[in-house]
């Protein structure tokens, strides 16, 4: 259990498919609950690929006990919460999240993007954990909006392709700026993600360091593992640094074999990078190690 008090919830989102989003909340979730915190992820996104890359196949496909059961009829939220073996619990995803979307948008509901805030993180977070982080949908949903409302705090995960910066500033103007209207919502951290290519050439990797790097803006928004200062260093002899959480097979194979990462394989690493991912949710901010 987190001594400290700090307890937090956070979001992993982007309005972008395909950047890794559901990576990086399992191998967050679990990495937080290594530092000996309490932690609950919870899978918003219709598609349930971490509930499915964690063994909860069978959870959702059962509509029967889903999260809808905690919005709508008032079950205890912790009723549709199990243990995931890896130190930390989840509330999966089901099949019929589309369904309690539908339900949120036409139902005569008090608030509707306050469900998830009010019927599950509100009674859980600082009782039964230190940390909670949901996986969201890749689209503008009502689920989406739960998500932000319920957390305040948001991990954007970057792909390297055209469309990365573009997702951003998609993200940023269509999702996050709304809300700020009515609530501080926070960009914890940037995470470059799926990183595999080389960087002292002009690669979409490189592009997207590059871009994130140039933003004075968002430098302290970018982790010590994707942030570049001197270029010279990438582009001379000195050395070939590999910012940015790097494509590894067992990152894949991990997905495949239904665990974390830090469980398929213990020395990966990228798993520092995950370290430090953990550290920013604890503290609430990047800490820079220069």
């Amino acid at each position: 259990m987190d001594t400290t008090g700090n307890s937090r919830a956070v979001s992993v989102c982007m309005l972008k498919g395909g950047v890794g989003k559901s990576t990086i909340a399992v191998n967050l979730a679990r990495q937080l609950a290594a530092h000996d915190n309490d932690v609950l992820l919870i899978d918003l996104d219709p598609n349930g690929h971490a509930s499915v890359g964690l063994g909860f196949k069978d959870h959702y496909h059962d509509t029967d006990e889903s999260i809808g059961s905690a919005f709508f009829e008032d079950a205890d939220p912790l009723s549709v919460v199990y243990d995931t073996t890896y130190d930390f619990d989840i509330l999966p995803s089901s099949e019929d999240l589309e369904q309690v979307e539908r339900e949120i948008v036409v139902g005569d509901v008090f608030q509707p993007s306050a469900l998830l805030k009010r019927e599950v993180v509100d009674p859980l977070l600082g009782e039964e954990y230190d940390f909670i982080v949901t996986d969201s949908p890749a689209y503008r949903s009502r689920l989406t909006d739960n998500a932000l409302v319920a957390t305040t705090n948001l991990v954007l995960p970057l792909a390297p392709g055209n469309e990365a910066i573009s997702g951003l500033e998609r993200t940023i103007e269509r999702q996050i700026a709304p809300l700020r209207k009515h609530m501080d919502v926070d960009v914890i951290a940037l995470v470059p993600n799926m990183l595999s290519g080389r960087i002292d050439q002009q690669t979409q990797d490189r592009q997207l360091l590059e871009r994130l790097n140039s933003y004075d803006s968002l430098k302290d928004r970018i982790p010590n593992f994707a942030r570049i200062s001197d270029w010279d260093i990438i582009d001379g002899d000195g050395g070939t640094p590999t910012p940015g959480i790097r494509d590894r097979t067992s990152i894949t194979k991990a997905y495949g074999n239904r665990q974390p990462l830090l469980d398929y394989d213990p020395d990966c690493d990228q798993l520092e990078c995950f370290q430090e991912l953990a550290h920013i949710v604890e503290v609430g901010e990047v800490v820079s190690s220069v």
